[in-house]
């Protein structure tokens, strides 16, 4: 029979990492969401000579590794004298990659919507900000969702990083139990099933969303 020396204790301590890991992927997810549109539609809208120098820094994030991005940025605020908590530091990194992502995502979106759909809405008298908001960022919207959400999933997995800058999120959490414990495939599989629960539901919205819109096409 199945024995096992887990503890409710123990699986509190794994929903704290949890926890943690949502904490981190919601608020760098929502930051570079944030900074990906403003950059998207600035990298869509402008001449590439003048956007060159954002698209460098994004084209950077996205090229080094998120680990060797977390451990700079960790010294980096240490060099400035900066005080932030590990939590923080995390966060703008993850937000920084997130958003070198987010960015491609939102002018891949913007540059889909037909050039004639546009002409038109702006035929009917409406300015460039009532073009974007009304027609154009819906339909790039629509059209950004799926790739989004697999933006948002693998953020989500990346932010286990962060345990090199101190933060016990829930693999770390998994790896202390495992350590403590010595039942690597019970925790493992246990910190996968907890991941699963975590992303299903952002999968399933994601979908729901894609069906929804889809009549309306």
């Amino acid at each position: 029979m199945f024995e096992t020396a887990l503890s409710w204790n123990d699986l509190l301590f794994l929903a704290k990492g949890a926890g943690m890991t949502l904490a981190v992927t919601a608020v760098s997810v929502a930051a570079g969401t944030i900074l990906g549109i403003l950059f998207g539609v600035i990298r869509y809208q402008f001449n590439p000579y003048v956007t060159a120098p954002l698209t460098f820094i994004l084209d950077v994030f996205r090229s080094v590794p998120l680990l060797i991005q977390l451990v700079l940025g960790n010294s980096l605020q240490s060099i400035l004298k900066l005080g932030w908590p590990p939590f923080t530091t995390s966060c703008v990194v993850l937000s920084l990659y997130t958003a070198s992502y987010c960015t491609e995502i939102v002018r891949g979106g913007i540059g889909s919507v037909p050039t004639t759909t546009r002409r038109a809405a702006r035929s009917l008298g409406m300015s460039w900000f009532q073009d974007m908001r009304y027609i154009v960022m819906p339909l790039a919207t629509r059209i950004s969702l799926p790739s989004w959400i697999g933006l948002t999933l693998g953020v989500m997995k990346d932010s286990a990083l962060v345990f090199w800058l101190g933060l016990i999120e829930l693999l770390r959490a998994s790896q202390i139990l495992v350590t403590r414990l010595q039942e690597p495939i019970f925790i493992l599989m246990l910190c996968g099933l907890i991941y699963f629960l975590i992303s299903f539901p952002i999968a399933r919205i994601g979908g729901y969303l894609e069906r929804r819109w889809s009549p309306n096409d």
